[in-house]
């Protein structure tokens, strides 16, 4: 999350009345994350939070809220956007579309143990099951044709080490047919600072703005990339979603290369972040050279951990 568009506190209040919220007391924005513009709300003695989107474009934007509300309804702790007087999930704001969500209680961990992992990969598999019978699900944005188009776009902008590392890895992924591998709604995008935990148990799943439909095996790769920092935890998260969706035996054919595909996936939006900046009051722009470097390690060492 990150504030690219600011707002006005009479013009906010204004865009909360049909909400029928209550009178705004207070709002602050959030500086974590890279694609939307978000703030905490105080509004009738609540905390909420304002997302006001970008780039997304009104069907994504459909898409995107009525799946929060799918997942919420079966289960999946995902904040729910809260409907206006017309019963619509979104309006526009300073120009853009906005939507205000519930908070969800719970803090970010920055160094979670194998419990975590076992207990993130057992909720990453629920979250599966549970968008099995989502209709109309859109691709992922970040699949493999905007991997490879983005690709081809840096690759000019890098160093000739990168450069080369990157177009090496857009020739591998290239060659690979993931067709025979189960399909369904991924999240994209589970990374740490995207769950929440109180007490031990998972009190939020948030951000679902690269959800798409893809390969269930790409979401465990990301969340194998970014969570599990030894191979303790790497063995507790792919216990976790096996005890609630068995791999099948071509996902674990499959899982070095899709490890690779997921790294590359992070290590490009990163790049194009850096290379690419939008201008914002208050922004985070994340290093790429982690996923650069991670993606190496597992083009040497395909069970290597993120570290």
């Amino acid at each position: 999350m990150s504030v690219y568009t600011t707002v006005k506190h009479d013009e906010l209040a204004r865009w909360l009345a049909p909400l029928g919220t209550g009178p705004l007391e207070g709002f602050a924005g959030i500086a974590a994350g890279m694609q939307n513009s978000n703030y905490f709300v105080s509004v009738g003695g609540t905390r909420r939070v304002l997302t006001i989107f970008e780039s997304l474009v009104p069907e994504a934007l459909d898409f995107y809220l009525a799946l929060q509300d799918h997942l919420a309804v079966r289960g999946i702790p995902c904040p729910h956007p809260l409907p206006d007087s017309d019963g619509r999930f979104w309006r526009l704001l300073a120009g853009k579309p906005a939507a205000l969500f519930t908070c969800l209680p719970g803090e970010c961990i920055e160094t979670p143990t194998a419990e975590h992992c076992r207990t993130l990969g057992a909720t990453l598999a629920r979250l599966h099951l549970a968008g099995a019978d989502f209709p109309s699900p859109m691709p992922n944005p970040c699949g493999e044709a905007w991997r490879q188009a983005t690709g081809q776009v840096l690759a000019p902008l890098l160093t000739a080490d990168e450069r080369g590392r990157l177009l090496a890895e857009l020739d591998f992924q290239a060659a690979i047919d993931y067709s025979n591998l189960p399909r369904g709604i991924v999240h994209g995008d589970l990374f740490r600072d995207n769950v929440l935990w109180r007490g031990g148990m998972i009190s939020g799943v948030l951000d679902f703005y690269f959800a798409g439909e893809d390969s269930l095996l790409f979401d465990l790769a990301v969340v194998a990339n970014d969570w599990a920092d030894d191979a303790e935890g790497l063995r507790a998260l792919l216990a976790g979603y096996g005890a609630v969706r068995p791999l099948q035996a071509a996902e674990h054919e499959a899982w070095p290369a899709m490890r690779r595909a997921a790294a590359l996936r992070f290590w490009l939006l990163r790049l194009d972040a850096r290379h690419h900046p939008r201008p914002g009051a208050v922004v985070t722009v994340k290093n790429p050279d982690h996923f650069g470097a991670l993606l190496q390690r597992l083009v040497l060492a395909p069970d290597a951990t993120p570290r």
